[in-house]
C-alpha cells in the first residue's frame, strides 16, 4: 500500500514557476513508476509527467514538454515535478500517482494509487 501526499501547489502569475513535491510512504518507492496528472474543472484528468523507477526514463505529452520536469528522490521517497513559464490553461488541480511497475505510462488505468490533488492557479 502507498500513501501520496502533493503539495506546493498556489497561485502564481503567467511566466511564474511552481514546483510540486509528491511525498510517499512505504519502504518499497523504488519499485514505483510515477507519475503526474492534472484535472482542470469540467475537463478530463490528463496526462502531465511520467517516470520510470530509477528517474531515468521520463515522459511529458507536447503540451508540457520543455516546461515541466519530472524527478525523484528514491532516498526521500518523494517526487517532484516542476514547471517553469505557466500559463493560465495550466490551472488545474495536480494529482501525484504511483504505478506497481517499474516503467511509466501515461495512462491513467495504468496507476493504482493516488494523492489527494493540489490546486495550481495561473492568472493572466
Amino acid at each position: 500500500q502507498v500513501q501520496l501526499v502533493e503539495s506546493g501547489g498556489g497561485l502564481v502569475q503567467a511566466g511564474g514557476s511552481l514546483r510540486l513535491s509528491c511525498a510517499a510512504s512505504g519502504r518499497t518507492f523504488r519499485n514505483y513508476a510515477m507519475g503526474w496528472f492534472r484535472q482542470a474543472p469540467g475537463k478530463e484528468r490528463e496526462f502531465v509527467a511520467a517516470i520510470n523507477w530509477s528517474g531515468r526514463s521520463t515522459d511529458y505529452p507536447d503540451s508540457v514538454k520543455g516546461r515541466f520536469t519530472i524527478n525523484r528522490d528514491n532516498a526521500k521517497n518523494t517526487v517532484y515535478l516542476q514547471m517553469n513559464s505557466l500559463k493560465p490553461e495550466d490551472t488545474a488541480v495536480y494529482y501525484c500517482t504511483a504505478r506497481t511497475a517499474m516503467s511509466p505510462s501515461r495512462l491513467k488505468s495504468d496507476y493504482d494509487y493516488w494523492g489527494q490533488g493540489t490546486q495550481v492557479t495561473v492568472s493572466s
